[in-house]
């Protein structure tokens, strides 16, 4: 298939900029296949289209707040954007401004120093990094939320972006972007939907800026994603077989849980933890995943690409295409889809 298969137009005032007051106001569209309707709701009727027996899986992620600001001793400015950890104080990282090997450079005030050890391809370099504080500590008391560059206030984040740009069941610290589907959760939804019987399970994936590495290749089936870090307990994975021979649907929250679960559909024995670098393209024979909640994505993305893959390329487009007429808000701070 031909990257211009996954474009459309969006207009500029249709990227949400900001959250809403309350997570679970923004808008649902809600897509049924079999159907080939399209209704409009908001988040907060979710759980009426959940029955009793379902199983709703969450990514409980915790988004590193990973950009900082330094300087070199010339006076120099870089900004860093922390990937990984490989060990505590020696992190894979993406640089702006000019650096070399070896060149010590200043975080948090001083607080952090750091040196490039390795230049790696794409931008990457590995870092180590010395001070009173770990990287870690540094990061959560002077580190900015990672918003997308489609927000326009991404180069100064507010504390509201730093608790927003946040699940509310965030729990493990790993990724670099948030799942963003799970945006649109509160307590007294998930609360709604346990009530009905349906479960609510965990998984996790790491998300990486692999997810949204642009497409450079005009035939999408030469695209490789980035491998990102995953877990899914066995005592999950056991409840998610379990509910799918009872007759349950598996409902996934994200393209980050649908390539989990869809790791193990197409290799049941993987390990509970390890590196999935899955790519979800049209003809994917999905075996697990059963409805999918998901953002409205950016055009030519890989995860517009899965969402198709789910949905069909036309009835997709034809939806994001009505999304656009009906004003609804697009991208990580945007409105949600619920795909039937």
């Amino acid at each position: 298939m031909h990257l211009s298969d996954f474009s459309y137009d969006l207009p500029a005032d249709r990227i949400a900029q900001h959250p809403l007051a309350q997570r679970d106001t923004s808008r649902l569209m809600v897509l049924n296949r079999s159907a080939g309707s399209i209704e409009h709701k908001t988040f907060c009727s979710l759980a009426e289209y959940l029955q009793a027996g379902d199983l709703l899986i969450l990514n409980d992620t915790k988004v590193i707040p990973c950009r900082l600001f330094g300087k070199k001793k010339t006076g120099g400015k870089l900004e860093i954007f922390f990937l990984l950890a490989i060990q505590e104080n020696l992190w894979e990282v993406l640089i702006r401004g000019k650096i070399k090997i070896d060149e010590p450079f200043y975080l948090a005030e001083g607080r952090l120093v750091g040196k490039i050890v390795e230049k790696k391809q794409g931008g990457r370099f590995i870092a180590t990094f010395s001070g009173n504080k770990s990287v870690n500590q540094i990061l959560q008391n002077h580190g900015q939320a990672p918003l997308p560059p489609y927000i326009k206030h991404f180069q100064s984040p507010t504390q509201e972006d730093k608790i927003r740009y946040q699940t509310i069941f965030a729990k493990n610290n790993g990724a670099v972007a948030a799942p963003t589907a799970g945006l649109h959760f509160t307590k007294s939804l998930l609360h709604q939907i346990q009530s009905k019987g349906i479960s609510v399970d965990f998984i996790t994936l790491h998300v990486g800026p692999g997810t949204f590495k642009p497409v450079k290749v005009e035939t999408i089936e030469d695209h490789t994603m980035e491998p990102e870090f995953y877990s899914l307990k066995p005592e999950t994975l056991q409840r998610v077989r379990e509910t799918k021979k009872q007759g349950g649907r598996l409902i996934a929250c994200g393209t980050t849980s649908t390539r989990v679960l869809e790791s193990f559909g197409q290799n049941p024995d993987l390990p509970p933890e390890g590196w999935t670098d899955l790519y979800i393209y049209p003809g994917f024979p999905f075996k697990m995943v059963d409805a999918l909640i998901t953002n409205f994505h950016l055009p030519k993305s890989t995860l517009l690409m899965l969402v198709c893959a789910f949905a069909g390329r036309e009835f997709v487009l034809k939806a994001y295409h009505q999304a656009i007429e009906e004003k609804y808000r697009f991208y990580s701070y945007g409105d949600a889809m619920l795909i039937l």
